[in-house]
């Protein structure tokens, strides 16, 4: 089976979200394990902890990049972000693309565990594909509302090709 190309859309987030060789990011929601490979690749010393509820998305991932599991680089494991009791305890970053979560209900406890998490100075990069443009403003407004409410400073960049929102929320 041909391994997939990546979408530019992830392109273009990774590339914005511009991780370091040795820092630790989390990916929530890592699905077919495009962003994973995209951000292993960008590590040296820096480790990824991948996660996903779906143990399709596990499975996706970790089949795809396999030299970063075996090299130590890549943990993908199935788990909610709500039960995540992540190895690295203190995190760079954190990228999530199209995670409904942090627009969609209630993720206060989520945001906070994050907040926990993630260093001074870091940051948590959401991704959001728009293909139904009408719904942006009200996905940028929650999810802005759930970063900020959790200690964030928050900043959006709109992409115009490929259509992408990012919500970046800074320690």
């Amino acid at each position: 089976m041909p391994v997939q190309q990546i979408p530019p859309r992830l392109i273009w987030a990774v590339e914005l979200m511009d991780p370091q060789p040795g820092d630790n990011v989390l990916e929530i929601g890592c699905g077919p394990g495009y962003g994973a490979e995209l951000i292993c690749q960008r590590l040296t010393t820096g480790k990824l902890f991948a996660i996903d509820r779906s143990e399709s998305g596990v499975d996706r991932t970790r089949r795809r990049n396999q030299k970063y599991v075996d090299a130590g680089r890549l943990t993908v494991r199935q788990i909610d972000l709500a039960t995540l009791r992540v190895p690295v305890k203190r995190l760079h970053k954190v990228f999530a693309f199209n995670v409904n979560l942090f627009w969609v209900r209630k993720c206060a406890d989520e945001v906070a565990l994050l907040h926990e998490r993630v260093l001074p100075g870091g940051a948590v990069f959401l991704y959001y594909e728009t293909t139904q443009p009408e719904l942006v403003p009200n996905i940028v407004r929650k999810a802005s509302a759930a970063l900020t409410e959790g200690g964030f400073r928050v900043s959006v960049v709109d992409q115009k090709a490929p259509p992408v929102v990012a919500i970046i929320g800074r320690r």
